[in-house]
């Protein structure tokens, strides 16, 4: 693990850099966006759910258009700064919405920031690094990321404290770190000259699409088929305003959910490059239903916490390992359309995911909503079983 470690590339440490400082303004604001939503604006649960589902469906499925496009072009850096640009650009109109439509507008905007980076910073990560220590690559780049996800949520509850609950004097806090980031990226990344290809090719057409192989098929199916049981975290900070957390600290909830997936995602990457995938993505399925279980059945701070804990612990096996797969089943000329794909399966999945949980907390009550979530994680478990018993195991 030292060594890995030592490997890494000093481009994987600037895309994390990056990470981190997006994150910490997006979840400065999304730890506190689903409160603001609810009692600022007074929007449904189901509303709430649908927005959550069709803004990250949105990031997902953009990344197709972005990942092809970095293949075509042979550049990456370009569109990711595009990408974090846009990211960076939503954040005051947060602060200035006093209606569903501009916050609507901001998180669509904001969304689509990150499916046009997202492929192409995923594909760079593989670009740069050596195959043989690409889980611990995306791994680091994952656990940076996170502790951006942590600190932003800390920073917030502070903020609420020391402000009285002001929503939008946060918000503008957070605009300072998403331009931070991207300064870094602009500045600091130089264009990897392996993403560069002499020769321009559609990557959509017939005979580029059959390239991909059976196992690369494999895995889209398997991230979609999971992303049905990883809803919104949005349904985490409305289940600690439901067991009676304050409003000022329920972003807790997120530091502590992103404390854990931090400290887990670069320990669990670096494992990933030496024992089974499959193994590895088994036991983050059982966490996720533990979980769950955990959510659902709990009305108090204990059930809450383990549950939560539960949630980061997943996260952490399972984020950076479903990108490792990806890169280690697609052809390098086709990585960014590949993470495309994937990530286009995988938004479908998460708009239909966050929709039906929304609908079930506000029809039925939380506890569906986590239920159903354990069903799908078990269903996936079915699902990555048959995988490994087909003629194209992806077993890693």
């Amino acid at each position: 693990m030292t060594a890995s470690w030592r490997r890494i590339p000093r481009g994987v440490w600037i895309l994390g850099g990056v990470s981190l400082f997006m994150d910490i303004s997006s979840e400065m604001i999304h730890s506190l966006l689903p409160l603001f939503l609810a009692t600022g604006l007074g929007l449904s649960v189901l509303y709430i759910g649908i927005l959550e589902g069709v803004a990250e469906a949105t990031a997902l499925i953009t990344k197709i258009f972005s990942g092809v496009l970095s293949d075509y072009l042979g550049k990456r850096k370009g569109l990711a700064v595009l990408g974090y640009g846009l990211g960076a650009l939503s954040k005051p109109l947060f602060a200035l919405a006093s209606g569903a439509g501009l916050v609507f507008g901001a998180r669509f905007m904001d969304r689509i920031g990150k499916g046009i980076r997202g492929a192409p910073r995923d594909a760079l990560v593989a670009d740069v690094t050596p195959p043989e220590i690409r889980g611990a690559a995306y791994g680091l780049r994952q656990s940076l990321d996170t502790l951006g996800a942590f600190l932003g949520p800390l920073l917030a509850v502070g903020l609420m404290l020391l402000w009285a609950n002001d929503f939008r004097a946060v918000f503008w806090v957070a605009v300072i770190p998403a331009f931070i980031a991207v300064a870094l990226l602009y500045f600091g990344l130089e264009e990897p000259k392996a993403a560069i290809v002499q020769a321009r090719t559609n990557p959509l057409t017939r005979s580029q699409l059959c390239k991909l192989p059976a196992a690369f098929w494999q895995v889209t199916l398997l991230g979609g088929v999971f992303t049905l049981a990883r809803f919104s975290e949005a349904f985490l900070v409305l289940k600690a305003e439901q067991v009676g957390v304050p409003l000022a600290l329920v972003p807790l909830v997120m530091v502590g959910m992103h404390l854990v997936f931090a400290l887990s995602a670069y320990p669990l990457g670096a494992l990933s490059d030496r024992i089974s995938h499959c193994a590895l993505l088994a036991w983050g399925l059982v966490l996720l239903i533990l979980a769950d279980l955990a959510l659902a059945f709990s009305s108090g701070w204990i059930g809450l916490a383990l549950g939560i804990l539960l949630w980061g612990l997943h996260m952490g096996m399972t984020q950076g390992l479903l990108a490792a797969m990806v890169a280690k089943t697609a052809p390098a000329e086709l990585r960014g359309t590949a993470f495309g794909l994937f990530n286009l399966v995988s938004g479908i999945a998460l708009l239909l995911a966050s929709t039906i949980a929304g609908a079930l907390w506000h029809f039925v009550g939380s506890a569906a909503t986590f239920q159903f979530g354990a069903l799908a994680a078990a269903l996936t478990l079915l699902v990555l079983a048959a995988c490994r018993r087909s003629v194209a195991p992806i077993t890693g």
